[in-house]
């Protein structure tokens, strides 16, 4: 085969693994623009198309309050995580201090529990201390989840930016803290970006502490919230509005990735060639 069919060749697997993967989604999405009565029609495409099902959902206390509470948890995790994994990572990466070799280590094993096993724990703890159903009983475990990502992610980044770029801007007058806020961050920004949108993704997608510690629409995020959704009767299951819903939950993430996925790639592939 020359190169031209080899090409092709992989330019076929490419597209078949592409709509392999898409055609779950797009069937969804097609779902949801499809009729309560059309739900289990084989039809790929609706046959009336239908904003109903979308008007249902936001007619809905449960996925309003749910989507709120989304919002809340997980950008108020994300821009937690970010800040404490962004110092403990220029720490790593810039300063001397005894154990620093272990601290990444200890970093990836706490990412090695399995959030199974914590659930028990937090759920008789927060209970106790008053943050059971309550944002920032979800907030901090997505933060403390989330932590050996952001460091091992940003120290990475922090130690390919030379050393001399610190010192001209303290040269300059500017504090550690100044030359770390307004020089090494702006440097390291596709590390940071990456980080973000991977921690936001988490703390967006999580069902398991979502589920177990709350109990109300006070703090239930969209994924446990889905799990209430019901139909017009106990016999009718919302197949169409759960649908819509996903659509919804899952368009915030779309927007994200593709505004800033030339970061996005830059931090995942950096470090990745030397020289």
């Amino acid at each position: 085969m020359n190169a031209r069919g080899r090409s092709l060749a992989w330019s076929a697997a490419g597209a078949a693994i592409v709509l392999y993967t898409l055609f779950p989604v797009a069937w969804i999405v097609s779902l949801s623009f499809k009729r309560s009565e059309d739900v289990h029609d084989r039809r790929f495409l609706p046959r009336v198309f239908t904003l109903e099902n979308y008007r249902s959902v936001f007619e809905t206390d449960l996925f309003v309050s749910a989507l709120r509470n989304s919002v809340v948890v997980a950008f108020g995790s994300t821009f937690l995580s970010v800040s404490l994994s962004a110092l403990a990572a220029y720490a790593i990466a810039r300063l001397s201090f005894p154990g620093k070799k272990w601290i990444l280590s200890a970093a990836l094993v706490t990412a090695m529990f399995p959030g199974i096993s914590l659930v028990g724990p937090l759920f008789d703890l927060w209970r106790r201390v008053g943050l059971y159903d309550t944002w920032l009983g979800l907030i901090l475990p997505y933060t403390a989840l989330t932590l050996p990502l952001g460091i091992w992610t940003l120290t990475g980044f922090f130690r390919e930016i030379p050393w001399e770029v610190e010192q001209a801007a303290e040269v300059d007058g500017a504090t550690r803290f100044q030359a770390f806020r307004r020089v090494i961050v702006p440097l390291a920004l596709p590390g940071v970006v990456t980080a973000a949108i991977l921690i936001f993704l988490f703390a967006w997608n999580d069902f398991l502490f979502g589920i177990s510690l709350t109990s109300s629409d006070r703090a239930r995020p969209v994924p446990a919230a889905l799990a209430f959704f019901t139909g017009a009767s106990q016999f009718q299951q919302p197949t169409a509005a759960l649908s819509a819903a996903a659509v919804v939950v899952t368009v915030p993430v779309v927007i994200l990735t593709l505004a800033f996925q030339r970061k996005i790639m830059a931090g995942l592939t950096a470090g990745a060639v030397k020289g």
